[in-house]
């Protein structure tokens, strides 16, 4: 009988995740669900063959190069890489999956809701309530900002942002967009699209971004681009914190030169910017975008798979590295 591939899983995924890994692989699963650091990954990675991990582990140069010879494949249970120095992982030969496709609509939900939760002052109404602080309906009580008819700006029109058009459309939102090229007209959808993405910012009455983190794209919501946005616009973020310059937006929102920001995603996650907590016009969540139990299992399932075509000697559909 020939002994299966020892697999390092380095969270506690979901049920469903955990007992197929158990059931295939000689499964080595963290139940305590402690975050490693890079010692303790690179410990208890010894004598792996593979590793199922996620964006709570970071896989720089170093840890790449002190990671057992052992371990030649790593599933990430994630669309984004930037945990990873991809081009470390390539010279070492590791085999490196992520999982696209499977988390975008509940990433598109996401970002609809905070949309209207700071449009609406959904986090405002929800505090009134729950501080006994509601006195009953009057003319002016908490008014938002409108929705309908809106311009929508999309910093980025990959799976996601498309699906985020998609529901905008359901509320008759106007859809401007910049990605790093112009999509086909099926794709596009009506959409206009802006090469230069200082020239989306002029149009977003409501800002999205949806683009994947870089280098290139660090702090792009800065405080001189912020006042390329027409005034009082709202801005959401569900993709990557670092994409936007913090003390920038809070001064915006503390300003009123941005009506409201509805956020999913943080700069140094879970160590949000203090200056975000006591902001009545920053409707907040933490990083729940792909947080349905179907979309995590899928998540799951798609790592599986990938390390599963590896073991096979097939090509892993989802290849990154």
């Amino acid at each position: 009988m020939t002994a299966k591939p020892i697999l390092l899983v380095t969270r506690k995924f979901p049920d469903a995740v955990l007992e197929r890994a158990a059931r295939d692989y000689d499964a080595r699963i963290n139940q305590a669900d402690e975050v490693y650091g890079p010692d303790e990954l690179i410990a208890r990675a010894a004598g792996c063959d593979a590793i199922l991990t996620c964006s709570t582990e970071t896989y720089s140069a170093e840890v790449l190069e002190r990671l057992p010879a052992s371990v030649r494949a790593v599933a990430t249970f994630s669309v984004g890489i930037e945990h990873f120095d991809i081009e470390a992982a390539r010279k070492r030969g590791l085999v490196v999956t992520n999982t696209p496709d499977v988390l975008t609509d509940s990433t598109a939900d996401i970002t609809m809701l905070v949309l209207l939760g700071a449009a609406r002052r959904a986090y405002e109404g929800q505090r009134m309530l729950r501080e006994n602080q509601w006195v009953g309906w009057n003319p002016n009580q908490l008014l938002g900002v409108h929705v309908s008819g809106k311009k929508l700006g999309i910093l980025g029109m990959g799976r996601i942002g498309r699906a985020v058009a998609r529901r905008a459309r359901g509320f008759d939102m106007t859809i401007h967009y910049h990605n790093r090229g112009r999509l086909d007209p099926e794709l596009e959808q009506g959409a206009t699209y802006h090469a230069d993405p200082e020239d989306l910012l002029g149009e977003a009455e409501f800002l999205s971004i949806n683009c994947p983190a870089s280098p290139e794209m660090h702090h792009f919501l800065d405080a001189r681009r912020i006042e390329l946005l027409p005034e009082r616009a709202i801005v959401t973020n569900t993709a990557r914190g670092p994409l936007v310059d913090d003390e920038a937006l809070i001064a915006a929102l503390e300003s009123g030169r941005v009506a409201a920001a509805g956020l999913d995603v943080f700069e140094g996650e879970p160590n949000i910017h203090p200056g975000y907590r006591d902001l009545p016009n920053a409707f907040l969540l933490p990083h729940m975008g792909s947080a349905t139990l179907e979309t995590r299992n899928a998540m799951g399932f798609k790592c599986l798979d990938n390390l599963d075509a590896f073991f096979a000697g097939r090509e892993p559909p989802d290849r990154v590295a």
